[in-house]
């Protein structure tokens, strides 16, 4: 009798760190675009915390994607989708990263980087970053559901369930 798989296979470590800095990093733009307009500094300094933690997020999706490259890479029909996926995702990790750094220097007792041209700078970048994010899930969902990148498929009559 056959085993269902480990819940905890390489490639399945991949969709479970990846939704998570999905949402941070959209609610985090969220957050800098209502402190632009409505100058509240707790909108801003959340906005910053919660860029942070998708950042962060964002390098463990990378990583754990990297792993998983290795195992769903060999069942693909068309691997160029996948190649695309980890192109646009290693861009828009350091593009996020490049918002948060930039963010950071408006923390700093510099009266140059107090100015509001730095949150416009972060929010145009967070705008880019966001969709290419959107394009990056795109890329991920058509991996998973066109060609079954890391699915585990179950015998036609599912005897490893009994």
């Amino acid at each position: 009798m056959e085993q269902v798989p480990d819940f905890w296979r390489t490639e399945v470590l991949h969709s479970l760190a990846v939704h998570f800095p999905i949402a941070l990093l959209i609610v985090a733009f969220l957050f800098k675009i209502v402190a632009l307009r409505y100058k509240r500094e707790v909108w801003e300094r959340g906005g910053t915390v919660l860029l942070g933690l998708g950042v962060i997020g964002a390098w463990v999706a990378i990583f754990t994607g990297n792993l998983a490259d290795g195992i769903v890479s060999k069942e693909l029909c068309d691997p160029t989708v996948l190649k695309e996926h980890e192109n646009m995702a290693w861009t828009t990790a350091w593009l996020y990263t490049a918002a948060f750094l930039i963010d950071g220097l408006r923390y700093i007792k510099i009266p140059l980087f107090k100015n509001k041209i730095f949150l416009i700078v972060v929010i145009l970048i967070l705008t880019g970053s966001t969709v290419l994010l959107t394009y990056v899930g795109h890329l991920g969902a058509t991996l998973v559901y066109q060609q079954a990148a890391g699915v585990y498929t179950p015998s036609p009559d599912c005897s490893e369930f009994e």
